[in-house]
């Protein structure tokens, strides 16, 4: 029981302090400062057929108050699925972090620039045809010896904005298109597991802090998630502009809206581990199975496994109510064509609702765990019997 329950309470101090999350209008950390311009880099040749590229972007490490960047990268995509970035936006005197997606059609990223068919709106470096990925040669690197799926439609992108945000100062003016807003209404998948391993690899390597390369990173981009040497390194060959990030004492963040770091167990500081966590309770990991105990006393042990397997399914059924109840939200607001920003409103109840839920199960399990039958004196300590 130790090792699920130390688990359930990474994944929650997660929900608040991660920048990852599962679907349209989740957001992360808020910022005083917006983030530095996007680098110039070359995009690494795709490594085989059914990857998709996922650009790089800027990500923020609370632990350190710094900006870090996510290196670009090839992912083997889900069958039929696009990559929707992340971006940030100036929103109520703040840059917040908008979580990006896997859906079947590209979302609303900030109108941001990222390049290699990310030109702000839409997708234009490739399509699914029959479960099949083709590219589009004009704006990808892709090599025909090795992938043979490709076509070529030449892309207007003369004037390239290195900005990396969307509204605010000197931000980029953009707004969703009603297609973007269309699609916002979609059923969504979060980063797959590829993707947090690179945003994991990033965040513990000092030299992407924006501090230390200044908007151009040692490691703008990569073949493979989190290969971060050899052939497949492409460096950045300069930064989008200079960057002058704030005194020390400048500096603010805070968590997601309506939610305070403090309300939520931290994880051991020596244990850097971080999980992906989705918003919706239907992306949660099923409760932990029971752990058997020997202690000596049978009878003990018994009335203990069943009290857990009680407490698993009052969790599963409260998990699925929950699951229910979010997926009937987005079904409505669906049918009454929500705005952008009424779907963001109810992407961050989930988000509490499902914040509260995990908290309140880790208490119980924490609470189950102190109720635990311990060994006799005997068992525990044999070598005193012998005496």
């Amino acid at each position: 029981m130790q090792k699920a329950s130390g688990s359930r309470w990474l994944l929650l101090a997660v929900i608040v302090l991660s920048l990852m999350g599962a679907s349209f209008g989740q957001i992360g950390i808020s910022v005083s400062f917006g983030p530095p311009a996007l680098p110039v880099y070359v995009q690494p040749v795709c490594p085989a057929p059914g990857y998709i590229w996922t650009p790089g972007y800027w990500a923020w490490d609370p632990n350190f108050g710094d900006y870090y960047w996510v290196p670009g990268t090839w992912v083997l995509a889900p069958v039929g699925l696009l990559w929707t970035p992340p971006w940030w936006g100036w929103s109520g005197g703040v840059y917040l972090f908008h979580v990006g997606y896997w859906g079947p059609t590209i979302g609303f990223y900030g109108g941001i620039n990222y390049g290699f068919g990310y030109f702000g709106h839409g997708y234009e470096g490739g399509r699914w045809n029959n479960g099949q990925f083709y590219y589009n040669r004009s704006v990808n690197n892709v090599n025909v010896t090795n992938i043979h799926n490709v076509y070529n439609v030449t892309v207007n992108n003369v004037t390239v904005n290195r900005v990396s945000y969307n509204g605010g100062p000197g931000g980029i003016a953009a707004n969703p298109t009603a297609a973007e807003e269309a699609a916002a209404r979609e059923r969504h998948e979060g980063p797959i597991a590829a993707q947090n391993q690179q945003v994991e690899a990033a965040r513990n390597n000092p030299q992407l802090r924006a501090s230390a390369n200044k908007g151009k990173p040692p490691i703008a981009a990569t073949d493979k998630p989190g290969a971060f040497s050899g052939g497949g390194v492409e460096r950045a060959k300069s930064a989008g502009a200079p960057y002058h990030p704030p005194a020390k004492g400048n500096v603010g963040e805070t968590s997601r809206p309506n939610q305070t770091a403090a309300s939520v167990p931290r994880p051991p500081e020596n244990n850097p581990s971080r999980s992906y966590v989705p918003t919706h309770a239907r992306n949660l990991p099923a409760p932990p199975a029971p752990t058997p105990r020997n202690t000596g006393n049978a009878q003990a042990d018994k009335a203990y496994q069943q009290k857990q397997e009680q407490l698993r399914a009052q969790e599963e059924k409260e998990h699925e109510q929950l699951a229910q109840q979010q997926e009937q939200d987005h079904q409505r607001m669906a049918q009454q064509h929500a705005t952008n920003e009424q779907m963001q409103q109810m992407e961050r109840q989930h988000q509490q609702q499902t914040m509260q839920m995990e908290q309140r199960h880790y208490q119980e399990q924490q609470q189950m765990q102190r109720q635990a039958p311990q060994a006799s004196h005997n068992e525990a300590r044999p070598e005193a019997a012998k005496h």
